[in-house]
């Protein structure tokens, strides 16, 4: 469990920095040739390392549904809203949006059981974690978000 919370930290840590880096390439070359340089590298980066650490048994995706293989097609859509998000709002508003946004469904898809996963029931507990974790990032995102130094010299210059 321990390793689990650690890794689930890290996939956070590093959701944050790409998406940071993302928007500043976004900046230089618009949000389709980031889309592409992003997902390109990564699919460069895993090919590299599944081939090394797994040989040619990477490929070997036997007794799963077919349509899981397109997930990859779902990252499109992540890497455009989240590094537009970010450059819109920055990482922090925008990051602690997408959370809220995945914990709803997951939560969804846990209590009705979708995608293969086994039903999770709905508890008043659960509900209680939910309306606090919504009300820390609603306050969160009510606190005001103030101008930056680089917000204004944008607008003087």
């Amino acid at each position: 469990m321990a390793l689990g919370m650690m890794l689930a930290v890290m996939g956070g840590m590093l959701v944050c920095v790409q998406n940071t880096f993302n928007a500043k390439v976004k900046e230089q070359v618009g949000a389709w040739a980031t889309t592409t340089l992003v997902l390109a590298f990564g699919f460069l980066a895993s090919l590299l390392v599944g081939l090394i650490s797994e040989g040619f048994g990477l490929f070997a995706v036997t007794g799963m549904e077919t349509w899981y293989w397109f997930s990859g097609i779902i990252g499109v859509g992540v890497v455009m809203s989240v590094t537009q998000g970010v450059q819109q709002l920055g990482p922090s508003h925008a990051i602690s949006i997408v959370m809220v946004s995945q914990i709803l469904f997951a939560l969804l898809w846990d209590t009705l059981g979708w995608f293969g996963l086994e039903a999770i029931p709905f508890t008043w507990k659960t509900a209680i974690g939910i309306v606090l974790i919504v009300g820390g990032v609603l306050l969160f995102q009510l606190s005001g978000k103030k101008e930056t130094a680089h917000q204004k010299a944008k607008q003087v210059g």
